[in-house]
């Protein structure tokens, strides 16, 4: 894929409609006619209701706010103007899942009247996408307002079936809708609706704003109504996050579509954006120049972009008075000695890049002073750690500190749990993030595969992959699995030797998290030695949360494909169909088989295909299979 400035392809927008007159209802439906909004307007009181090819997929749902200043929600209200548009563009990405995403929508921006005095002046921005519709509220008015809730409602069917989680990092479980009691539910949630029907809420664009998860409406049977993590303090004009509704026949086709998150966020607001770049990274877990070298030289050799040292190179990162713009390792994790500008040095030397971790004590004490400085040590990104997330103050701090950085060229991995919203499309500089359950927390391949289908509606996932670590066997599933992640779970800064060490590395530090064994040189590692991080197109090829999945991506003309089985065995026949009908590929696949002699035990088997070609594999459960498919004529 190649990397280029985010570009505005083709605009198309007019206005189509705007209505003066007193109405009660508005609708607004998606350029293809799948999505359709409805806004009803019944004895003053703001509901709406969606429709998925003419299914409704969310019933009737309040919408609204409480304030402090005059403890009135968004009631007693009239219509009072709609202005309708149209928008038919596409936009370039720097990085993505796609080389090109289309962002096409029907509009219409409905403000009201109210005889309510000082009730804050609004409008309801509303939106219709072919992937799913997003609305939000834009307030005009110039005085202080305080919010201390969000009245917004989600009104499911009652039958419905849920996959939820508590914290961006928790396990995610599946329940039925109407047995939830469940309070501070994360998003994105993923509902099943019936045996070929799937909805999405979500979140985009939270930038200065409180995050939302959701609570179950007691009063209300299967309603959840929004929950925001924190008051909400403006003095003047101010916008909502969006909210997000997305369906489709399948999880797989949700998946497919969310760029929609993208897309309601602004365009890329850095100029020059050339230093902006993609990769994969080791983390050199030993805080040693030793250990720092063989990272770089194991780089080079195996097609990394990137090593990064984590916590404790400047100290224990829980105490205040670290100091991140010294380096001073923390005794509990390494005996050291770690000269890192030598190591930084020496990588350069070599076209690598460092990336340095920082814990949040030090972020806040010393960002300003810190960009800068580690800028001027030949740095090329920065891991954001331990960060504060939810209510209104931290996430204004933590999206100024991505622009903050993007000010001095640096690149930013945001880790624990914040979720994205879509904010690396106008910051691209925000390369990933965490708010998911990864390696770390061991997650078998039932767990991948609902993070797959729930957590990556939100955007990229930094999943701390590992390889060597004795939790590959005992825990996550197998060696061919991880592989398979690597594919499904999208991260543009893709995390492969997490708990790794490279051969010429020194023993584990005490304390560094790190595995007691070195990596070996076994066959497979080729594939990830060709592992593209970024895509031309992306394809969900089937799959279903906590099951299976088989994904496929595009890098130029070589496909990678992913495929991950949870805790049943399975029979999978996987289509080619996608490949180009006029050529033969040259498929490398990647699978479990106990019989190799190797430690891993993956075997690499090599034949040509066509795009009429259906690959019949047997997978015991948790296991998993990769494949590298290169157009040969």
């Amino acid at each position: 894929m190649k990397i280029t400035f985010g570009l505005l392809i083709t605009f198309f927008l007019s206005i189509l409609h705007e209505s003066c007159s007193v109405q009660n209802q508005v609708n607004v439906i998606s350029p293809d006619g799948n999505f359709r909004f409805e806004l009803r307007n019944e004895r003053s009181q703001l509901f709406y209701y969606v429709y998925f090819k003419n299914k409704e997929i969310i019933g009737k749902s309040s919408m609204g706010f409480k304030f402090s200043e005059n403890e009135h929600d968004l009631n007693k209200l009239t219509i009072n103007t709609v202005k309708e548009s149209k928008v038919n563009s596409h936009w370039k990405p720097i990085f993505g899942e796609k080389n090109i995403y289309p962002e096409q929508y029907q509009q219409a921006v409905v403000s009201f009247s109210s005889n309510v005095p000082d009730m804050p002046i609004f409008q309801l921005n509303i939106r219709a996408y072919n992937e799913g519709i997003a609305f939000r509220y834009e307030f005009e008015n110039a005085k202080q307002t305080t919010i201390e809730a969000e009245l917004t409602e989600f009104a499911l069917p009652a039958n419905s079936e849920v996959w939820i989680s508590n914290k961006a990092q928790a396990k995610i479980i599946k329940r039925k809708f109407s047995e939830l009691n469940n309070t501070s539910i994360e998003r994105p949630l993923l509902a099943q609706l019936n045996d070929s029907l799937f909805v999405s809420l979500g979140e985009a664009a939270l930038i200065d704003f409180a995050r939302m998860k959701f609570n179950v409406n007691h009063e209300k049977p299967a309603v959840l109504v929004a929950d925001l993590s924190s008051q909400v303090n403006y003095n003047g004009a101010f916008n909502s996050p969006w909210r997000t509704i997305m369906a489709g026949n399948s999880a797989g086709e949700i998946l497919e579509n969310n760029y929609l998150l993208l897309n309601l966020n602004d365009p890329n607001k850095i100029a020059n954006s050339d230093w902006i770049k993609p990769g994969k990274v080791i983390r050199e877990v030993t805080l040693t120049t030793q250990g720092g070298i063989a990272c770089v030289d194991f780089a080079v050799k195996h097609n990394l972009q990137y090593i990064e040292f984590d916590a404790g190179w400047y100290g224990n990162e829980y105490d205040d008075s670290s100091d991140a713009s010294t380096v001073t390792v923390d005794p509990n994790r390494s005996k050291g000695p770690l000269d890192l500008h030598q190591v930084i040095k020496y990588a350069e030397s070599k076209g690598i890049g460092v990336i340095l971790y920082v814990n949040r004590r030090a972020l806040e004490k010393q960002l300003d002073e810190l960009l800068p400085l580690i800028k001027s040590w030949g740095v090329k990104g920065l891991k954001y750690g331990f960060v504060n997330v939810g209510s209104q103050k931290w996430t204004s701090w933590l999206h100024n500190a991505v622009r903050k950085a993007a000010d001095h060229k640096l690149m930013v991995n945001i880790h624990d749990e914040y979720r994205p919203t879509g904010y690396s499309r106008t910051y691209p500089n925000l390369m990933t993030q965490e708010g998911i359950r990864g390696d770390e927390a061991s997650p078998d391949n039932s767990m991948v595969l609902k993070t797959l289908f729930v957590r990556m509606l939100a955007g990229a996932g930094d999943h701390t992959n590992c390889y060597f670590a004795d939790r590959v066997d005992d825990k996550l599933g197998s060696h061919a699995s991880q592989l398979a992640k690597s594919i499904c779970i999208y991260s543009p800064w893709q995390f492969l030797y997490w708990y790794d060490r490279p051969i010429n590395s020194v023993p584990k530090a005490d304390g560094a998290g790190g595995n007691d064994k070195f990596i070996t040189e076994v066959p497979e590692l080729t594939f990830f030695d060709q592992l593209p991080t970024v895509w031309d197109d992306t394809k969900v090829i089937e799959g279903y949360p906590g099951k299976y999945a088989v994904v496929a991506r595009k890098s130029e003309t070589t496909w990678f494909v992913g495929v991950l089985n949870g805790d049943q065995e399975r029979d999978f026949n996987i289509p080619f169909d996608f490949l180009d009908p006029n050529s033969k590929y040259e498929a490398t696949i990647f699978t479990d088989n106990d019989e190799v002699k190797t430690l891993t035990r993956v075997s690499v088997e090599t034949l040509t295909i066509t795009s009429e070609y259906v690959l019949k594999n047997f997978l015991k459960k948790n296991k998993g299979a990769a494949l590298i498919l290169k157009k040969i004529m």
